[in-house]
C-alpha cells in the first residue's frame, strides 16, 4: 500500500504513527518532494489533501483521520 503525505501535516504524522504502531508496511510518498507524486495523488484520488492511503487493488482512503483509517483497515480486512 502507498501512503501519500505532506511530512509536516499533523494528520499524516498521526496516520504514520497509527500504521507503524500496528506493524503495517507501506510505501511512504512525500507529495511535496516530487511534483509528479503530488499530481499522481490528485489524479487517482480526485483531491489534493493528505494523507491519502491507496491499496494495491485501487481502494483508497483520501483525507482521513485515524478513526477513518481504523474503519478502512477493518472494512478491507487488512493485516500487518
Amino acid at each position: 500500500m502507498k501512503l501519500y503525505v505532506k511530512v509536516w501535516c499533523p494528520w499524516c504524522v498521526e496516520a504514520r504513527k497509527w500504521l507503524d504502531s500496528r506493524g503495517f508496511k507501506y510505501e511512504l510518498v512525500d507529495v511535496e518532494a516530487s511534483r509528479e507524486s503530488y499530481d499522481t495523488m490528485i489524479r487517482i484520488s480526485g483531491q489534493s489533501k493528505t494523507p491519502t492511503l491507496v491499496l494495491p487493488d485501487g481502494a483508497m482512503l483520501p483525507d482521513f483521520g485515524t478513526d477513518e483509517l481504523e474503519a478502512f483497515v477493518a472494512k478491507h480486512n487488512l493485516k500487518p
